[in-house]
């Protein structure tokens, strides 16, 4: 059933529960046909007692974790949350410190690579935080009070050349190049 593999595609990628209106949107469906595929999706995933499983609640849906394995998840989560940052966490951190708020999408520009798994691993560990612009309408990320404290700041201005790379020229320029329609195209 195609549509119950693209709701389970969604939900899987999303970090927030989804609305059925909304997958019914993006699988182009009714909604009917939404709430049939996911009551399926977790017929599915009780009969064979995976470590998955499908909340919904007040019309919103998420996989998520079964609850069967609270203790390996609980585990892992202080496994990295409480471990050294790896090189590319700490150059997201950086980036975050010295241009945000920046949105994902600026950050990964900067990077070259995809920040999901670093964003979500530094706000896990309380060091940046989410927050939503409403006047472009975007989230953007920031560092948290904990990421001052935990280095002893009082504000980010007292980071070395903070005033000089937060406002670099080259930076600006550099997020302002439109990226090219079709880079496969060539």
């Amino acid at each position: 059933m195609a549509i119950k593999n693209g709701i389970e595609a969604i939900l899987f990628i999303s970090a927030r529960p989804m609305s059925v209106k909304r997958l019914a949107k993006l699988v182009e469906v009714e909604e009917a046909a939404v709430v049939e595929a996911l009551a399926a999706l977790a017929r599915e995933y009780q009969e064979r007692e995976g470590g998955l499983a499908i909340v919904q609640h007040e019309g919103e849906v998420q996989v998520v974790t079964a609850s069967a394995e609270a203790p390996v998840i609980q585990r892992f989560i202080k496994d990295e949350t409480t471990g050294e940052l790896t090189k590319p966490s700490l150059e997201a951190l950086t980036i975050i410190a010295y241009r945000g708020p920046i949105t994902k999408v600026d950050l990964e520009k900067i990077r070259g690579v995809n920040c999901s798994l670093i964003l979500r691993n530094l706000m896990m560990r309380g060091l940046v935080e989410q927050v939503e612009d409403p006047r472009r309408l975007v989230s953007t990320y920031t560092v948290s009070v904990d990421f001052l404290r935990f280095l002893g700041l009082t504000s980010l201005a007292a980071l070395p050349d903070y005033e000089r790379l937060h406002s670099a020229e080259a930076i600006e320029r550099f997020l302002a190049q439109e990226e090219p329609a079709d880079s496969a195209a060539v």
